[in-house]
Parts: structure tokens; C-alpha cells; sequence
């Protein structure tokens, strides 16, 4: 049986159009080809490099430059959304100079991601109200811009999670999921006891990713306490040492920045 000749989807070649003709042309391949900012800005940077008299070449990389911009962009979007970050927090925002334990030199060099791609954990811990969870998402949407897979959860949310997987084969799915995002932000950590199960698995969570993919964690307690959320004692050493060997530890301190704005708020 003879197949069914595919349909021509060329733009027919033409010689000698009109300006108007030529738009059109422009405008029909931009949408074959998937350009749709060269589409949207085509019209005007045509008429700005007629005006500026700018070479073919000039006015070509303006456009596909355009075009690879807002691709980038448009995929950094995407990664933040992926990450699932509750709520929008950046460097830019934070105020370094309510907390004066927090070096910003060390922000900034974390920032560039090199510990994302070395595989390396990084930990906050402080009181809540010190700057966190701000920095956790911060420097987990840096490094979805950077290009990295993040993926954001609370420590609870992933323990039930894992612990409520209805068999072992989506628990090992459950498990390689999170093991494969290049850094796994896990908040609040410390803030509630886990049982045995969960403690267990989150472990094995953390084993998955030790040494190749980054996890970076916000915890209200000192290590030393963690004994209240991981009640095994060679459980909790055992996540210790996952969590900070090779590790950058930040100690963000106990005095709440957010509750000293909200007291100057009130004039008191």
C-alpha cells in the first residue's frame, strides 16, 4: 500500500516581495520554526536597523540574540516553578544588615553555585525569625537560574511523603525522584520528631544523593538537638555526618530580625 506523501509545509520561494509580503513571510516562518520572539520583536528592530543603517548580520544577531535571551529566561522560570518554592525570596532582598552574624561575602560566593556542582550540602541554623528559610529559597533559586534541577520541601512533607508510598515500588521511585534533582532544599528541619520510619527514610533519601547531588537544609536546632526530631542516636549521627561532611554551616543566631521590624513597626 502506497504511504501518504508528507505535506510541504515550505514557504514558497519568491523573489522580489513587496514589504509587506515579506512581513508576512517573516511572521508565518517564525511560527513554523518555533521564534516567537523573533516574531514579536522582528517588526521593530527591522525598522530601527533600516534607521540605523545596520548590516544584515548586525540586524540578524539582534534578533536570534533576542531570541536566546528570553529562551534562557523562559527556562529559568520554569525550573523555579519546578522547585516549588512557597513563596518568592532573592539575595537582593535580604537585609544583611539586620543579622550581622550572616557573612555576605560567603551568601554571595555560595550564590555562584560551584557547591552545586561539586555535590557539596550547605546548612542554616538558627532561631526562626534569623533569615532561614529567605536564604534556603534564595539560594535554591539561584541555582535554578544557574541551570540546576532544585527541588524544595519541608522535612515533614517529605518524610509522610515517603512513609505513606502505598508500595516499595513507588517508595523507590519516591526515593530516586528526589535523588536525582541536582539540590534538594529541605526546610524546617528540626522544628518536628519524626518517627523511626520516616527518620529512616529520609536517611536513605540522603544516602541516594551523598557525594553527587547537593542538599542544602534550614534547621532551628543546633545539631547537638537533633537528637528531638532523630530519637535513634546512631540515626541522627549517621544524618549528621550526611549532611556535613564537606558541608558550608551557617549559623544565622538567635535574635529575630523579623520580630525586632515588627516591634519597630509599633514604635516600641
Amino acid at each position: 500500500m502506497p504511504t501518504k506523501p508528507a505535506p510541504n509545509l515550505a514557504l514558497p520561494r519568491r523573489r522580489g516581495l513587496t514589504e509587506e509580503a515579506a512581513r508576512t513571510a517573516v511572521d508565518q516562518a517564525c511560527r513554523m520554526l518555533r521564534l516567537p520572539t523573533v516574531r514579536a520583536q522582528f517588526p521593530d528592530t527591522a525598522d530601527q536597523a533600516a534607521a540605523q543603517q545596520m548590516s544584515y548580520s548586525g540586524f540578524l544577531a539582534e534578533l536570534l540574540i533576542a531570541e536566546c535571551d528570553d529562551r534562557a529566561r523562559r527556562r529559568s522560570e520554569r525550573r523555579i516553578r519546578a522547585a516549588q518554592f512557597p513563596r518568592e525570596k532573592s539575595l537582593r532582598t535580604f537585609d544583611f544588615d539586620a543579622n550581622p552574624n550572616i557573612d555576605p561575602a560567603l551568601i554571595h560566593t555560595l550564590a555562584k553555585c560551584d557547591w552545586v556542582a561539586k555535590g557539596q550540602p550547605v546548612c542554616l541554623i538558627g532561631d526562626s525569625g534569623t533569615g532561614k528559610s529567605h536564604l534556603l529559597i534564595a539560594l535554591g533559586t539561584e541555582a535554578a537560574m544557574a541551570g540546576y534541577r532544585v527541588k524544595y520541601t519541608l522535612a515533614t512533607k517529605l518524610a509522610n511523603e515517603l512513609v505513606e508510598a502505598p508500595d516499595e515500588l513507588v517508595l523507590s521511585k519516591t526515593i530516586a525522584r528526589y535523588g536525582r534533582v541536582d539540590l534538594l532544599c529541605i526546610d524546617e528541619l528540626g522544628y518536628m520528631q519524626l518517627d523511626r520510619r520516616g527518620a529512616e527514610l529520609l536517611f536513605q533519601v540522603l544516602t541516594e544523593r551523598e557525594e553527587k547531588n547537593s542538599v542544602a537544609i534550614a534547621s532551628n536546632e543546633s545539631f547537638a538537638g537533633w537528637t528531638k526530631t532523630f530519637t535513634d542516636p546512631r540515626l541522627c549521627a549517621a544524618i549528621v555526618d550526611r549532611l556535613t561532611f564537606g558541608a558550608a554551616i551557617i549559623e544565622t543566631g538567635t535574635d529575630s530580625y523579623r520580630l525586632a521590624h515588627a516591634r519597630q513597626a509599633l514604635g516600641r
